[in-house]
């Protein structure tokens, strides 16, 4: 599975996001990260469709879309016609979800469903021939900047034992709390997609923290 690197704008400047979009697209990114809170399903409010439709023209690589928004199904047209690439909705904040990963599908993008840390990863068995990626939670969403949840990992394994049982290449996503220090042992665990907020917008150099974590990623494969 290829390794894939998603920085978050959720630590970017809001005041300039089409040139951080730029800025990860240079500096080496395989998609851009967009977190959508709606202070209703997590304690916390960011941006909405215009936004994206803004930052689309600035960005050559795939919006990674994640919506943290209860009934997402309301609005999952508005965010494909903005312009995503890729749509997460949550598992826990629907009861649509076979009618949401249609109707993505059905308007050609790509599907992807997310857990909560606490939320078991094995709900998503019966839809992951469906989707073309699956996010696992390693914090509880609504804020950027927090530690990893141990526990999470293991869900990571048994979620990549099952796709090969089933034989799915399903991308793996995980986000929150993923620093240089332990990416590899994330990626070891089966995930190939890396949410990084902090990790990349606080550094020095954007392009050599996405390499950092890139080659941390790739040496949790040997």
């Amino acid at each position: 599975m290829k390794i894939k690197i998603s920085p978050s704008i959720l630590s970017a400047n809001f005041a300039c996001l089409g040139n951080e979009c730029r800025r990860v697209c240079s500096g080496g990114a395989d998609l851009v990260h967009v977190d959508v809170m709606d202070g209703c399903f997590v304690p916390n409010i960011t941006i909405g469709a215009p936004v994206v439709r803004s930052i689309k023209p600035y960005s050559n690589i795939p919006l990674d879309v994640h919506l943290m928004i209860d009934r997402p199904e309301r609005y999952i047209d508005d965010f494909i016609d903005s312009g995503a690439d890729i749509i997460t909705v949550h598992f826990e904040a629907t009861d649509k979800l076979d009618w949401i990963i249609d109707r993505i599908h059905a308007k050609g993008v790509k599907a992807s469903v997310s857990v909560k840390p606490n939320t078991n990863v094995d709900v998503l068995y019966p839809y992951l021939e469906k989707l073309d990626m699956v996010l696992i939670m390693t914090v509880e969403p609504g804020f950027g900047g927090q530690k990893l949840i141990e526990h999470t990992i293991p869900k990571i394994s048994e979620l990549r034992n099952k796709c090969v049982s089933l034989g799915l290449e399903t991308d793996i996503e995980v986000d929150g709390g993923i620093t240089p220090h332990n990416i590899s042992r994330i990626s070891k665990a089966g995930a190939n997609v890396f949410v990084a907020g902090s990790a990349v917008f606080k550094a020095e150099s954007i392009a050599d923290a996405i390499s950092q974590l890139r080659a941390g990623a790739e040496s949790g494969r040997i």
